[in-house]
C-alpha cells in the first residue's frame, strides 16, 4: 500500500465516531411550541405501561430504522408517531451537537417548531401526556447535579493472561453527570435533561 491510497482513504467520509456505524442510534426533536405568546420546550411522560423507563421524561424520539435515510427523518418519523404531528407542521430550526454517552450509543437532538400541538392525538401506548415549560423559565433556571461513579466490570471470561498486571489491572472508573430540573410537579433528568441543558447553553451564549 503506497501514501497515496491512504491519503484517498482518509480522504473518504468519515463517521462522527469511530463504532457510529454499530452502536444503537437514536433521533429526539426538542420542539418549541408557542403558549400565550411565548416560546415553550414541550416534553412527553412516557406511557406508565412502557416496558423501558415508564413516567420518565423525554423528547420525541426513537431509535433510527433501517428505512430512516437520516437521523432528521427518524425525529419526524417518531414525532408524528408519538404525537400524533403532520410532519409538514414541524418547522426545524437546526441540528445540535450529537450526545454520545458510550461508544456504543448515541443520540442526535435536533430543534423545530411545532405548530398547534394541542389538537393532535396523543399515542397512549407511548404517551401518558405532554407538558410544556417556558424558555425564559429555562434561561434563568439552574439544575442541579449529581455524580453517578460507573466501575468496570470484566465477565469471568476476560483474558486477564494477555494484559499487564493481569487480574490486578487497575480499571479507571468513569463519572457520569445527572443533571435535574425541576419544574412544577415534574422532574427531567437523566438522557433528556444532559440536552436540555446542552440546548439552554447554547441559547446562553448569545
Amino acid at each position: 500500500m503506497d501514501l497515496e491510497k491512504i491519503k484517498n482513504g482518509l480522504s473518504q467520509n468519515q463517521p462522527l465516531f469511530i463504532g457510529e456505524e454499530t452502536a444503537m442510534r437514536f433521533a429526539v426533536l426538542i420542539p418549541l411550541v408557542q403558549v400565550n405568546d411565548e416560546w415553550h420546550v414541550l416534553f412527553e411522560v412516557r406511557s406508565l405501561t412502557m416496558r423501558k423507563q415508564p413516567g420518565d421524561i423525554s423528547f420525541p424520539g426513537g431509535r433510527i430504522d433501517p428505512t430512516d435515510a437520516t437521523p432528521l427523518d427518524a425525529a419526524i418519523r417518531e414525532t408524528h408517531e408519538e404525537l400524533g404531528i403532520d410532519p409538514s407542521s414541524i418547522r426545524m430550526l437546526g441540528q445540535m451537537s450529537a450526545f454520545i454517552p458510550t461508544s456504543s450509543f448515541v443520540v442526535y437532538p435536533f430543534v423545530g417548531i411545532i405548530d398547534d400541538h394541542l389538537t393532535h392525538q396523543l399515542n397512549k401506548v407511548e404517551v401518558e401526556k405532554v407538558f410544556t415549560v417556558p424558555v425564559k423559565w429555562l434561561l434563568n433556571h439552574q439544575p442541579y447535579k449529581h455524580l453517578v461513579p460507573m466501575q468496570p466490570m470484566p465477565l469471568t471470561d476476560f483474558p486477564y493472561d494477555k494484559i499487564a498486571k493481569g487480574n490486578q489491572y487497575q480499571w479507571r472508573t468513569r463519572v457520569i453527570e445527572e443533571w435535574f430540573y425541576e419544574y412544577e410537579q415534574y422532574t427531567i433528568w437523566g438522557l433528556t435533561a444532559r440536552i436540555l441543558k446542552h440546548f439552554i447553553d447554547t441559547l446562553n451564549k448569545e
